[in-house]
């Protein structure tokens, strides 16, 4: 089985996890997109909260459908730690899996920042990290609306619907 979610049911994803952190009266200075399905959360998320600085980092875990490197690691370019100094970040990201790319992000936070707290929009309940902040646990293989699709052109410069 799978999860699919359509760009509109991501719509309404985000802003009820919006909802949620702004009911709990969390208000970060900071969100931070883990790359690449994080940055449509954090979007949605920083505008729907009205925060306006938003930080990147990419993160490498997964190689395909259900293939992964054995740790995830950070690609260049890293985000400086000092900018985190002493701010209320909220870790935005597609879905905690394992849980190993949102501890990675989660642990280089940790000793700068005054608060951290994550939001995904699943969860399943074998990820390392239990997020504050979740719009849907489940446990299936999830198809996100803008990864279900080959991309329309593969980093060879091939063009692929000519």
């Amino acid at each position: 089985m799978r999860e699919n979610l359509s760009y509109e049911q991501f719509g309404v994803a985000v802003r009820e996890l919006a909802q949620t952190i702004a009911d709990d009266g969390y208000e970060p200075d900071i969100v931070l997109s883990i790359a690449r399905g994080g940055v449509f959360v954090a979007g949605g998320l920083a505008y729907a909260l009205d925060c306006k600085n938003i930080h990147l980092v990419n993160v490498e875990f997964y190689t395909g459908v259900g293939t992964t490197l054995e740790m995830p690691v950070m690609l260049a370019p890293v985000p400086n730690a000092i900018d985190f100094t002493d701010k209320k970040v909220l870790i935005a990201d597609d879905v905690a899996d394992t849980g190993k790319t949102l501890k990675l992000v989660r642990d280089f936070c940790l000793d700068a920042v005054a608060e951290v707290r994550s939001a995904v929009v699943y969860e399943k309940t074998q990820s390392l990290v239990k997020c504050e902040y979740v719009w849907k646990r489940t446990d299936e293989w999830i198809n996100f609306p803008w990864s279900v699709q080959e991309p329309v052109v593969r980093r060879s410069g091939q063009v692929l619907d000519a």
